[in-house]
C-alpha cells in the first residue's frame, strides 16, 4: 500500500524505546509524525497537529490513553490504536466502549503495527456506501448503512465504527457461518494469515450484544458457533 504523505499520525507512550521506535518506523514509511510521552503534551499536540490517527497507550504517567482516547474522539473523528500490556477481554471492552477502533498487544512485530495502520487509514477513504447497499431490518433491528444508523424497537442506538461495519456484514450475509478470520479480514480488512489475536472481534461482539440483544447472555440473533466463529439468524 503506498503511503500518502500528508497523512498525519500521533505516537503517545511514555516508554522512550517504544515511543522512538514507532515514530521512527513510521516516518520512515512517510506519514508525518509527532510523539508525546504523556496526556497533557499529547493533547496539546493533537489540537495543533489534528492527525487522522493516534496510537495510544492505555497507562500513562498522567492519564488513562481510554479517557484520552474519548476525549479526542469529542474533538475529531480520528481513528484510535491503542497499545496495551493488558491481555484481559474485559480491559479491552472498556477501550472499545470509550471508542477505541483496534488494538495492539505489547510485545508486537512492527510488521504487524503497519498491516493495522493500514487498515485503519484505508477506512477514510470510503466515504459513502455504494447506493446498492440498502436499509436491512430484523424484526426489532434496522440498519441503515447510508447513514450509518442502528435502530432498536424505533429508538437510535450509537455504534462505533467498526462496531457498525461489522454488524452490517454480519447482517448482510444471514445464516451463513462466518469465521474469526473471515471478519477479520472483510472489515478490519486484515490479512487474516497474518494476524494471529483473534479476540478482537469476540470483543466487538460482546459490545454489539449489549446494544442488539434482549438478553445477551442468551442472544438470539449474533449466535457463537464454538471454536469457528459467529452467525447472523435473521429469523423469518
Amino acid at each position: 500500500m503506498a503511503t500518502d504523505p500528508t497523512t498525519k499520525i500521533l505516537v503517545v507512550d511514555d516508554d522512550p524505546a517504544i515511543r522512538n521506535l514507532v515514530y521512527r518506523f513510521l516516518r520512515q514509511k512517510d506519514y508525518q509524525v509527532e510523539a508525546a510521552a504523556d496526556g497533557k503534551s499529547a493533547l496539546e499536540l493533537f489540537g495543533r497537529f489534528n492527525p487522522s490517527l493516534v496510537i495510544l497507550d492505555v497507562n500513562l504517567p498522567d492519564a488513562l490513553g481510554y479517557n484520552l482516547c474519548e476525549e479526542m474522539q469529542k474533538r475529531t473523528d480520528v481513528f484510535v490504536l491503542m497499545l496495551t500490556s493488558r491481555t484481559d477481554t474485559e480491559d479491552k471492552a472498556i477501550g472499545f466502549e470509550k471508542g477505541a477502533d483496534d488494538y495492539l498487544t505489547k510485545p508486537f512485530a512492527l510488521q504487524e503495527l503497519e498491516w493495522r495502520v493500514n487498515a485503519l487509514l484505508k477506512r477514510t477513504r470510503t466515504v459513502t456506501p455504494p447506493m446498492e447497499q440498502l436499509l436491512l431490518t430484523f424484526n426489532h433491528l434496522s440498519i441503515d448503512p447510508l447513514q450509518r444508523q442502528v435502530q432498536v424497537n424505533g429508538n437510535l442506538v450509537p455504534f462505533t465504527t467498526l462496531e457498525f461495519d461489522l454488524l452490517y456484514f454480519l447482517a448482510k450475509n444471514p445464516n451463513k457461518a462466518l469465521s474469526r478470520a473471515q471478519l477479520i479480514s472483510e472489515v478490519w480488512d486484515y490479512d487474516e494469515s497474518a494476524i494471529g489475536d483473534q479476540r478482537v472481534v469476540d470483543v466487538h461482539i460482546g459490545q454489539i450484544r449489549k446494544k442488539i440483544e434482549a438478553d445477551p447472555s442468551q442472544p438470539s440473533m449474533i449466535k457463537t458457533i464454538r471454536g469457528f466463529g459467529y452467525r447472523f439468524d435473521a429469523g423469518e
